[in-house]
């Protein structure tokens, strides 16, 4: 995926989820989603043909209008080679679409998977409405959390104010970003927006009031407030002075799911009629990354991909997409398509996957019952496919997801500390005591856990593992030998001594100039060498990260969990970047004593799209 589309796409589709127009004005209590669907009878679904399935405006949706040539079935359609016969109606309100589904006019919900998590408690209260999943299309890479000035990662939203549309799509996204700090709903203030974009959007009140200090956007909205992805905005333009983007889909990859849902009933009517729309929907979409991949390499549109893009702007509209070799084209760069058989039995069937069906349930659930859409805990079910089958159907190559433990840990070299500072998306720390250099999962279990839970959330991040060491025999062992030498001189006793050297005052408490002095080489030499003892703190360090990597390794192993290791980087940071420069005890010096694991943002220009769609 490339920044420099992200960039241009300035008009990502405002009309996404706009269903939710109808919720709370900011600041209003939370409504459950009974309420906001009334009470609308169960009936039995439709038997008229076409089936209505119904699209939103997201690039996702392309891939179906490809299989079906149009709105309705098209001779020599994907669909219609597979005997099938539907219609595709617009869905972008969600609610109605649930209104729709439980009345019987739809068999089909189509949302993201928390979404669909909270309207469960309503269309899970019928054993003949209980969504089965059968789909999921792709994951979000264009929604943001843009912050103001000073609020740097993650951590930082704790007690802050937060814009956000009521019950679209960004709520699991602010959901995600809380977690991984280990925020809950109460640790912030969420204020309600009534639509997604516009005047009532979120971006709109993060601009107009200072008292907001974030909020959940789109891409366009997102550059509006910050002028890029990777940008602070200046106050000029229409930019907001300071505002920068915290968090990122780009980053999060796995954060927004979406999926196409239908009714249990009609699913168990109507097996092989799902089979084929899934399998339909597989081959379209290999054929659209395919020509989306082509015009990125060449810069030439394929006639069949510029058919495909001007349906998609007659579809959506041309307000919506103005241009197809920017705003179409952007709109499907925006979304990393899951794509085969690999992908779907990654998400549906692989135990080991904590961005999988299993793992997305429990948090839409949670979501909807700690949030208040829902009271109660009400499920959904994932489809019993043999992807075998759906893969012959699909006239596409059966693939198997790769499990386990899989790839190499990154070089330390990729990450220096400046970088790590600036493109730190959230951080957590664990202490140890000193010369220790084991792991057990007994004690550090609940960190090696949240480590891997980041990795599979944060699909386009990098984990750093970074090990820190105490520095306060180094700098013993510097006033030591600077004595001795006639460099340094000492003044006062206690907590008052000062240092010069060469007759100027030595902060020893800056650790960067402190290394400076020391790399020099003026104090070499002698029993008791700072230099030796700096480069043995900083072997230390990275000793110690590279045994915590071992031991989320070991654990992850033992749990038949996911972990890829090229997401993870043990770093030695030595004594470079101490919470205590001079400690004055043993129990400051611990404090010193660190392994600190960030999630980074990387560059996306570094990712190919193949990267992703699996």
């Amino acid at each position: 995926m490339k920044v420099t589309h992200k960039i241009r796409f300035i008009k990502l589709a405002v009309a996404l989820f706009l269903g939710f127009s109808c919720l709370a004005e900011g600041g209003r209590a939370q409504d459950s989603f009974q309420q906001l669907v009334g009470n609308v009878r169960v009936g039995e679904v439709a038997t008229t043909d076409p089936v209505s399935v119904p699209f939103i405006t997201w690039g996702g949706d392309v891939a179906t209008f490809l299989a079906n040539g149009n709105l309705k079935t098209q001779p020599g359609s994907i669909y219609a080679n597979q005997q099938l016969n539907l219609e595709l109606v617009p869905g972008d309100d969600f609610v109605g679409q649930v209104r729709n589904y439980l009345s019987g006019k739809s068999p089909f919900l189509r949302g993201t998977f928390r979404m669909i998590g909270q309207a469960s408690e309503v269309v899970g209260a019928d054993p003949r409405t209980k969504p089965v999943v059968i789909l999921q299309l792709s994951w979000s890479a264009g929604d943001h959390i843009v912050a103001r000035q000073g609020i740097r990662t993650l951590n930082d939203l704790k007690g802050k104010k937060i814009a956000c549309q009521q019950g679209g799509p960004h709520v699991g996204l602010l959901y995600d970003s809380l977690a991984a700090a280990q925020l809950r709903k109460q640790d912030v203030e969420v204020v309600w927006t009534k639509d997604l974009t516009g005047p009532d959007g979120a971006a709109e009140l993060f601009r107009n009031d200072d008292s907001i200090d974030a909020c959940c956007v789109i891409t366009p909205d997102m550059l509006g407030l910050t002028g890029g992805i990777d940008m602070s905005g200046s106050g000029a333009e229409g930019t907001v002075e300071g505002a920068h983007v915290v968090n990122s889909t780009q980053s999060m990859s796995r954060s927004i799911a979406d999926v196409y849902a239908v009714r249990k009933d009609w699913y168990e009517a109507n097996k092989d009629w799902v089979q084929k729309f899934v399998a339909g929907y597989l081959q379209a979409t290999q054929e659209v990354v395919r020509m989306r991949n082509g015009f990125e390499e060449s810069q030439r549109m394929d006639p069949k991909y510029r058919q495909l893009l001007s349906l998609s702007q007659q579809i959506f509209g041309a307000d919506v997409l103005p241009t197809l070799e920017v705003d179409a084209h952007g709109l499907l760069l925006d979304c990393t398509f899951t794509g085969n058989t690999a992908g779907q039995i990654s998400f549906f069937n692989d135990k080991g996957n904590l961005s999988g069906f299993d793992a997305k349930l429990k948090a839409s659930l949670d979501l909807a019952t700690e949030w208040g859409f829902a009271k109660s805990r009400r499920g959904f079910e994932p489809n019993d496919f043999d992807y075998r089958e759906i893969a012959e159907l699909a006239k596409i190559e059966y693939t198997e997801p790769k499990r386990g433990v899989t790839g190499e840990a990154i070089s330390d070299k990729m990450f220096e500390p400046d970088d790590l500072d600036s493109s730190t998306i959230v951080s957590f720390t664990i202490n140890f005591e000193p010369n220790q250099n084991e792991f057990s999962e007994e004690r550090y279990g609940a960190e090696f856990e949240r480590a891997i839970q980041g990795a599979s959330t944060f699909g386009n991040a990098r984990i750093v593992i970074r090990g820190h060491s105490d520095p306060t025999l180094t700098l013993r062992h510097l006033i030591e030998s600077g004595i001795a030498k006639g460099l340094i001189r000492q003044s006062g006793t206690g907590n008052n001594r000062k240092y010069f050297y060469q007759g100027r005052p030595l902060d020893v408490q800056n650790m960067s100039e402190v290394m400076k002095l020391i790399q020099a080489g003026a104090f070499s030499g002698g029993q008791n060498d700072p230099a030796v003892t700096m480069q043995a703190a900083l072997s230390l360090s990275k000793q110690r990260a590279d045994a915590v990597k071992d031991a989320i390794e070991s654990f992850a192993k033992s749990r038949d969990v996911n972990l890829d290791l090229s997401q993870i980087a043990p770093v030695g940071a030595g004594i470079s970047d101490p919470l205590i420069p001079k400690p004055t005890s043993l129990a400051e010096a611990k404090e010193n004593m660190r392994v600190e694991f960030r999630i980074i943002r990387v560059d996306a220009e570094t990712m190919a799209p193949s990267d992703f769609d699996f």
